[in-house]
């Protein structure tokens, strides 16, 4: 889960031969260049790779490991047999069912349900690209002709694609989905089958909160305590309390926690991603985060990721300007493609009370499985959208009602009330 705000940001200097850098600092020219290995950059330098082996791909990360510590997870109806082939092998844990539990009703929902571990992207990438990647490289700044790192060297490149995560959010208005996770060993078998998407019977605070268990084996499993929030603050020893105090409850002594994973996502509510996309700098092409390529109200990145990553491969024109256009019509297409979502993000942070908000993702998976899947992949029909707004939705109807169009609630609506707070 790409979460940091990268150190460049719009208006940064040019990429220019300093003076004083000695020759051998400034790389043979690369077709592409791409600034950030985390899941998006990881699996469009990849994908490159893989379908045209010709060329030369740089990977500039400034971890030292591609992927950083984190999980990436999707269900099996996401992205289609295509795509489902080539990302295979990155697929480090796969079940043929998810559950949902709410007060009021639990469910077990035959889809299947994969994810990806950071150390299984990095040790299938990092070895196609070889030499030609970077890591524990700092980035000083970029443009469209390459990437200077903080120790001199400069990436030189034909087309530069920027995909270091999150950056400045002042274009869009978002709410906030926040999680810390600990991968634990029991001492016992956990007696768990399958993945627990959301279990909301728990105690509900700082918004829309729920416990995602993930078994691993049967004696480890991910446990996330995740909050749909109005802020991004994590209180990072009250939720590891909170973890170990779920696992009590479940009977499972923890042995010893292996790792622990914590991040902050955007979940889209508005926002004009024409200035957003504008702010990134000129000639660069846009990914992951960064160009508002996730689910706006799942915050899930990798279908996304995925699919930027193919349409990149499958472009007969990579340079510089062919991928910046390529890239950023593309992250317009998309943004301007999930109006609806956006609109139920609205419903949930706006229209429905904190304390209440799970009652509004109880009511959602009351509704049919082939409803629910589409809407994971974003690709909700009409009656799809027309199913999940009829009857009567557990929020504010004059609320929900100020909600429906997007530059309307936030001019008249979340604007005054965040000026207000």
């Amino acid at each position: 889960m790409e979460s940091d705000v990268p150190a460049a940001a719009a208006g940064a200097k040019p990429v220019t031969r300093p003076n004083g850098v000695d020759s051998a600092r400034l790389s043979n020219r690369y077709d592409v260049a791409i600034a950030g290995g985390g899941l998006s950059g990881s699996l469009i330098a990849w994908r490159l790779k893989t379908l045209r082996p010709d060329l030369r791909v740089a990977l500039v990360e400034r971890g030292e490991t591609l992927g950083g510590n984190h999980t990436w997870s999707f269900h099996e109806t996401d992205l289609g047999p295509a795509a489902d082939a080539w990302i295979d092998p990155l697929v480090a844990h796969r079940w043929d069912r998810q559950e949902v539990r709410f007060p009021a009703h639990s469910r077990l929902l035959r889809t299947g349900y994969r994810s990806i571990v950071s150390e299984r992207l990095h040790d299938t990438v990092a070895p196609a690209l070889g030499a030609d990647l970077r890591l524990d490289a700092e980035i000083e700044r970029l443009d469209a002709d390459g990437i200077a790192l903080a120790d001199g060297e400069i990436v030189a490149a034909k087309a530069v694609i920027d995909a270091r995560g999150q950056r400045d959010n002042s274009a869009l208005t978002v709410g906030f989905q926040k999680f810390l996770g600990q991968e634990i060993e029991f001492d016992a078998p956990h007696g768990l089958r399958d993945p627990i998407i959301m279990d909301a019977t728990i105690s509900q605070s700082d918004g829309y909160r729920f416990i995602y268990v993930l078994p691993f084996s049967e004696t480890t499993a991910l446990i996330e305590d995740t909050y749909y929030a109005d802020g991004s603050a994590i209180d990072h020893d009250g939720v590891r309390a909170e973890i170990a105090s779920y696992a009590a409850s479940r009977g499972w002594r923890i042995a010893r926690v292996l790792r622990e994973e914590h991040g902050v996502l955007p979940i889209a509510l508005a926002g004009d991603i024409d200035a957003h996309l504008d702010a990134a700098p000129a000639g660069v092409g846009v990914a992951g985060l960064g160009a508002g390529l996730f689910h706006p109200l799942t915050g899930y990145s990798l279908p996304d990721a995925v699919r930027l990553a193919d349409k990149i491969a499958h472009t007969d024109d990579l340079s510089g300007p062919a991928l910046s256009s390529l890239t950023r019509d593309h992250a317009r297409t998309v943004w301007r493609e999930r109006e609806f979502f956006r609109l139920l993000s609205r419903f949930l942070y706006y229209a429905a009370k904190p304390e209440t908000r799970y009652k509004v993702l109880g009511r959602f998976y009351r509704l049919g499985e082939p409803l629910i899947e589409r809407f994971y992949a974003a690709n909700s029909t009409k009656q799809d959208k027309m199913r999940v707004l009829v009857g009567k939705p557990p929020v504010s109807f004059f609320k929900a009602a100020e909600c429906v169009d997007e530059q309307s609630w936030l001019e008249r609506c979340w604007r005054p009330r965040q000026a207000a707070e």
